[in-house]
């Protein structure tokens, strides 16, 4: 059986896509002994993500070709903004973090990049990029906390949920559903759509190296 555009990319980009699930952050968020410092520093920049991940799921309402894509991902910008703000909000107060903190904590280049690279995706008006920046995003991460399945859940909630926030069948499912709309669209864009893809994968890989530098 012949590989699916997704996997193909993926293929493509085996060596960053392996680097990032396996990185010592996930590791150690899994084993529940990543320092409060390194994954506060992480959630920090990770929740900065939010507006211009909204603003990326607004680019895919706007460039997707049926209507049953458009309220799928306007469902998804609703569960976003719910779930994931609210694990945030309690991260943070847990953790100790300040608003001042969260404000004066400079962006790292990673976070930087990120962030412009999801702009890019929603400003170019392509359905493929878009959709190629959120099959990276969710699925890479579906592949790592994967990595948690059979293992004792950490104690702490800052790690389970985040862990349990990128797990289960529901994410599955949402990750199954950005593959099949990359799959069906991609290849009519297929230079904008791999080019998205690679330097998604670079910046994954690069963001959980910041929680260490």
């Amino acid at each position: 059986m012949s590989q699916s555009f997704s996997e193909t990319l993926r293929e493509e980009n085996r060596a960053g896509w392996d680097r990032a699930v396996g990185h010592r952050f996930v590791d150690e968020l899994i084993d529940g002994t990543i320092a409060d410092r390194r994954i506060a520093l992480y959630l920090i920049q990770d929740y900065r993500f939010l507006d211009e991940f909204l603003t990326l799921l607004g680019g895919a309402i706007v460039a997707a070709d049926r209507l049953e894509a458009r309220l799928s991902f306007a469902r998804y910008a609703g569960e976003v903004a719910g779930d994931e703000d609210d694990y945030f909000q309690r991260s943070f107060a847990a953790l100790g973090v300040t608003d001042a903190e969260r404000e004066e904590t400079p962006d790292s280049r990673a976070a930087t990049g990120f962030r412009s690279l999801m702009r890019e995706a929603a400003e170019s008006g392509s359905y493929p990029a878009v959709l190629a920046v959120l099959v990276v995003a969710e699925w890479l991460y579906a592949d790592w906390a994967s990595r948690a399945e059979g293992k004792p859940a950490p104690a702490s909630f800052v790690h389970r949920e985040w862990i349990e926030l990128h797990s289960g069948e529901d994410f599955a499912a949402r990750v199954d559903y950005l593959r099949s709309e990359l799959d069906r669209v991609g290849p009519g864009d297929e230079e904008s759509a791999r080019e998205f893809f690679r330097r998604a994968v670079v910046l994954e890989g690069e963001f959980f190296d910041s929680a260490y530098a």
